[in-house]
């Protein structure tokens, strides 16, 4: 495995490329970061305290600047696994744009305006939050337990899972049942997202020396996982339905989507490896798919229960 301080050997990386904008926007991880602004937003708006639009806005921004912040150093620190990998190789550092210096200055930089901004913007509880968030993906994640155990995904979850505490302690100033249950659906949402993925992409994590569950105990017991995981996560799922910001919208949504999860996991269960290696992972790759649409859906269907006549909790 390349060590990462090769990247530092040019003033731009490995290939002497001019980096450009897009290289500095991407070391953000844009996708990702949507998925923790609108998170935060949701946990924001369905919170029982009504907060100003524009300090609204600018709490949504700091945590998206926080979020880019951990993909910035998760970037700087993981250059040597993603030159390896196929689906990361042309990230900024591996294919040359950015050097990983840069990459480490611009994280620490966001890191330390995001927490600041959002403190003088809501309040320091959950700038402090978000200053633990980016801790834990920058450090306890990718420095630890990314390379040294088959449960980096599990417990590394968390870090993707506190933004919409973040949200609604920016409302409220604390924490809730509801803002638990809310980081208990994207915790236990992402190992089996991530694992389906791992599935029938388990060479590179192999060539990589991730350890992810796939190359730990093998392809057979991440099915299992998957279907475990997807039986615990529609019960969060549903709970948060009976709540005060759940209802009727969210929890039709629930049933139809965790339904759908749960079948998803059992069809990839019941496969063995010649199977699935016979239709190219198609049951895997579909599984894949519904996990990307499951939790904007969840969440989309918050916001919408929230903006309706009856309101949410509205049974």
């Amino acid at each position: 495995m390349t060590d990462i301080r090769s990247y530092d050997s040019h003033p731009a990386g490995i290939g002497a490329a001019e980096p450009q904008f897009g290289d500095y926007v991407a070391l953000l991880k844009p996708r990702v970061m949507s998925l923790v602004v609108f998170t935060a937003f949701v946990g924001l708006f369905t919170a029982p305290v009504r907060v100003d639009p524009v300090v609204a806005f600018c709490a949504v921004l700091f945590i998206a600047l926080g979020g880019g912040a951990s993909g910035a150093l998760n970037m700087w620190y993981d250059a040597d696994i993603d030159a390896v990998m196929t689906r990361t190789r042309r990230r900024p550092i591996p294919a040359g744009r950015v050097s990983a210096q840069d990459a480490l200055g611009l994280g620490l930089f966001l890191s330390g305006l995001s927490v600041l901004m959002l403190g003088l913007a809501a309040n320091w509880f959950s700038a402090a939050f978000l200053a633990f968030t980016i801790f834990f993906y920058a450090v306890i994640y990718t420095m630890w337990l990314k390379r040294t155990t088959p449960q980096n995904i599990v417990i590394g979850g968390a870090a993707g899972a506190f933004p919409p505490m973040i949200g609604w302690a920016c409302a409220t100033g604390g924490v809730s049942i509801e803002s638990l249950l809310m980081f208990a659906l994207v915790f236990f949402w992402t190992p089996p997202h991530f694992w389906a993925l791992a599935l029938f992409m388990k060479e590179d994590y192999h060539n990589a020396g991730v350890p992810m569950l796939t190359v730990t105990h093998g392809r057979q017991a991440t099915r299992r996982h998957i279907f475990a995981y997807s039986i615990v996560l529609a019960g969060f799922a549903l709970w948060l339905g009976l709540t005060t910001i759940g209802g009727p919208l969210y929890m039709a949504v629930a049933v139809v989507l965790n339904a759908l999860f749960i079948r998803g996991g059992w069809v990839i269960l019941r496969r063995d490896e010649d199977e699935a290696r016979a239709d190219a992972y198609r049951a895997e790759k579909s599984f894949f798919r519904l996990s990307l649409i499951y939790l904007f859906a969840h969440f989309a269907a918050l916001l919408v229960q929230s903006l309706m006549p009856f309101g949410a909790g509205g049974w």
